[in-house]
């Protein structure tokens, strides 16, 4: 799978010279835990998250300072350029989601942003990832078989799935199109792998 297999598309973005305020407004009104930032070109210069708006940005109780001597606190940062994280981690349409889920892991983030020369133009998100993972198996099979009939025919193929695990039967006993059926039913959404054999060599097990 691609990252354009995957990706949530169009994005809701932010502006570097949006007010915070208003960026917070927008990521608790859609429920994002971050968006992509882009400048007045459109292109991608950095991500807002959660935790970047609430640096700095919820005051101490005075309650809890009334008897405390007030001391001066810095203002907030007004701009989402001042405070965003730049540079942006982002992918191309066509990167390979097992390395969009590394990059999560490894970097601990929870979205990441595709862009196409410099345009962005869809976003993985966690959830993008858990929803293809959490795929029902009778829809991995229907895609499956739709994918393989345009390869080699609707008869030629018997497909089941379980668990993710895709097992394709083929009428021939031809290396090449299994090795392309394998291809093929891997890179549907939801299958965690492929295994392709012959009714022949199934026959002289």
């Amino acid at each position: 799978m691609r990252a354009q297999d995957v990706m949530s598309s169009p994005v809701v973005v932010l502006h570097a010279e949006q007010s915070v305020k208003e960026a917070a407004a927008v990521l608790a009104g859609h429920g994002f835990t971050s968006a992509p930032v882009v400048d007045v070109d459109g292109r991608l210069v950095g991500v807002l998250s959660e935790a970047d708006v609430l640096r700095g940005r919820i005051p101490v109780d005075p309650r809890s300072r009334i008897w405390d001597e007030v001391t001066d606190q810095l203002p907030p940062a007004m701009l989402v350029a001042e405070v965003m994280s730049s540079p942006a981690v982002a992918v191309s349409p066509g990167t390979d989601c097992a390395q969009v889920a590394r990059m999560m892991l490894a970097d601990r983030l929870r979205s990441v942003p595709v862009v196409d020369q410099a345009e962005v133009v869809g976003i993985v998100t966690r959830r993008d990832l858990l929803r293809v993972i959490a795929r029902d198996d009778g829809e991995i099979r229907g895609a499956v078989c739709s994918r393989l009939a345009n390869y080699g025919g609707a008869d030629r193929w018997t497909v089941t799935v379980h668990e993710g695990v895709v097992t394709v039967l083929d009428e021939y006993d031809d290396a090449v199109d299994r090795h392309v059926a394998q291809v093929i039913a891997e890179g549907v959404p939801g299958a965690v792998r492929a295994v392709v054999t012959s009714r022949t060599r199934e026959a002289s097990r």
